[in-house]
């Protein structure tokens, strides 16, 4: 079965770091464009960043970029997603995602996602 496991969530003071990870099994990683994508308390979800099933290509969304990068490692299944200068407004869950086609998860569609973990900004 396909399984998309996210870790790397945690509790971090405003401005620090953090780097999520998503473990892919069950799939042929490559062959996988990967988002990630997170939802606040009483808020919708939100699109942060898609990767190529390569990783030459990703896309952020404005809220995040130069903070937040996507990136991947083929070799070990994984897409990562490194948080830096972290603020109040990116306290959410962090859902990772797979689809074969990048413009999918783009349009927040995907065929498979993750379970979620919670990233939580204090002060």
């Amino acid at each position: 079965q396909v399984q998309l496991v996210e870790s790397g969530g945690g509790l971090v003071q405003a401005g620090g770091s953090l780097r999520l990870s998503c473990a892919a099994s069950g799939l042929t990683f490559s062959s996988y464009a990967m988002g990630w994508f997170r939802q606040a308390p009483g808020k919708e979800r939100e699109f942060v960043a898609v990767i190529s099933r390569s990783g030459s290509t990703t896309y952020h969304a404005d809220s995040v970029k130069g903070r937040l990068t996507i990136s991947r490692d083929n070799a070990k299944n994984t897409v990562f997603l490194q948080m830096d200068s972290l603020k109040h407004e990116d306290t959410a869950v962090y859902y990772c995602a797979a689809d074969r086609d990048f413009g999918s998860i783009r349009a927040y569609r995907a065929e498979y996602w993750g379970q979620g973990t919670q990233v939580t900004i204090s002060s």
